[in-house]
C-alpha cells in the first residue's frame, strides 16, 4: 500500500514538474509591436545620445570588447558598439554575448527600425520578439524618458558600422525560461524629470546608470525589499581570482555614506581621471571593480551632484561591506 502512495506520489509530482516546464517554455513574454516613431537626428540629440551612451547609461562598456586584464575593463574603442563576449569568469549564468548595435545591416542593427530600438532598450524585446538576458537593464531603463531614449537611438546610427556577427546567448536552464517575465510594456508618456529638482533628476540618473541594480543585492533574481542601495552585491568570482562586492550608498553614518559630503563624492568619481585619460593599471585582487569608473568620469558635475543629493534622501541601511574579499589573499 506504501510502495503504492509512493510511486502515485512521484507520479503526480513528475506530471506536476513536467506541466509547469511546458507553462514556462511556452509561455510568451510580455510584449507589444513597437512604435512607428521616427527619431529626428538633430545635432543637440545627438549629442545627448553620445553622452548617455557612453558616459551615464554604460551602453559602451557592455556593448564593446573589454580589456579585461586592466583596471576597469577598458573597451576597446575601435570596436566601440561591435558586441562583447562575456567571459565564464564573470560567474553569469551562461554563455553571455552582448549583440553588436552598429549599423551594419548584415551584422548589426542597420536594418532595425526606430521603434524596434527604442523597445529592445525600455521592454528588452529584440526585433524577433526574443526576450532579451536582463544583464541588459532594461528593466531599469524602463524609466529612461522619450527624449532620452530617442537621443540614444540617434546616437546609434552615427556610429561606425562594423561587420562582426555575434553568436545569441545560451542561457543556462532554468533562468533562460524565468527571464521571460522581466519584460514589460512602457505605457505612456515618459518625462524627463526637471533638472531644477535635484533629487528627482538625481533619481531619474541613479536608475539609468545603474545604481540601484548594481548597488541592491538580490536574492533569487529579485532585489532585496528594503536593501535599496545597501550594496552587498557580488560582481566577479572567488574561482577568478577577482571579485568585487558593492558598497553601501545610503546615508548611514558608521557603513554607508553618511559622513560625505559633495565635495567627496564628486572626488571618489574624479580621482580615476588619469586612468580614463591613460592606460589602467593591471586588474589585480586588490583592485577589482565593476563600477564604471573609467566612464562614469565623463559625467557632468551637476549630473554627480544630482545623484548625491538624491542619495541623502534614500533610507538609511547599517550594512557594512568588505568591497574586495580577495585583496591579500592568494
Amino acid at each position: 500500500m506504501l510502495k503504492r502512495i509512493a510511486v502515485a506520489f512521484l507520479f503526480a509530482a513528475v506530471v506536476t514538474l513536467g506541466a509547469v516546464y511546458a507553462y514556462l517554455s511556452l509561455r510568451k513574454p510580455a510584449m507589444r509591436p513597437p512604435s512607428t516613431r521616427v527619431v529626428a537626428r538633430t545635432p543637440e540629440r545627438v549629442e545627448r545620445g553620445r553622452y548617455l551612451f557612453m558616459n551615464v547609461a554604460n551602453c559602451a562598456e557592455c556593448h564593446t570588447e573589454s580589456d579585461w586584464t586592466r583596471f576597469d575593463a577598458p573597451i576597446k574603442k575601435d570596436a566601440l558598439g561591435a558586441g562583447k563576449i562575456w567571459p565564464a569568469e564573470a560567474g553569469l549564468p551562461g554563455a553571455l554575448v552582448s549583440p553588436n548595435i552598429t549599423p551594419d545591416a548584415a551584422t548589426g542593427v542597420g536594418g532595425w527600425t526606430d521603434g524596434e530600438l527604442i523597445r529592445a532598450i525600455r521592454e528588452g524585446i529584440g526585433r524577433d520578439g526574443r526576450v532579451l538576458f536582463p544583464l541588459m537593464p532594461y528593466t531599469e531603463f524602463r524609466s529612461m524618458s522619450d527624449e532620452d531614449v530617442e537621443s540614444v537611438v540617434a546616437f546609434l546610427r552615427t556610429l561606425a558600422p562594423i561587420s562582426r556577427k555575434q553568436e545569441p546567448s545560451r542561457i543556462d536552464f532554468p533562468v533562460g525560461l524565468l527571464v521571460k517575465s522581466a519584460p514589460q510594456p512602457v505605457d505612456g508618456v515618459v518625462e524627463t524629470p526637471s533638472r531644477t529638482d535635484r533629487v528627482a533628476y538625481g533619481r531619474y540618473l541613479s536608475m539609468i546608470a545603474g545604481c540601484h541594480s548594481c548597488h541592491t543585492p538580490t536574492k533569487r533574481g529579485s532585489h532585496v525589499e528594503g536593501m535599496e542601495y545597501a550594496g552587498g552585491e557580488r560582481f566577479g568570482t572567488e574561482k577568478s581570482g577577482l571579485l568585487a562586492v558593492s558598497f553601501n550608498l545610503t546615508p548611514d553614518k558608521g557603513t554607508g555614506i553618511g559622513t560625505w559630503d559633495e565635495k567627496q563624492f564628486l572626488e571618489k568619481f574624479r580621482q580615476y581621471r588619469d586612468y580614463a585619460q591613460g592606460a589602467p593599471p593591471p586588474a589585480t585582487p586588490e583592485n577589482f571593480t565593476v563600477m564604471p569608473w573609467l566612464p562614469f568620469n565623463g559625467m557632468e558635475d551637476d549630473d554627480l551632484k544630482a545623484i548625491f543629493a538624491f542619495l541623502q534622501t534614500v533610507k538609511p541601511v547599517e550594512n557594512a561591506v568588505e568591497t574586495r574579499p580577495l585583496a591579500g589573499k592568494k
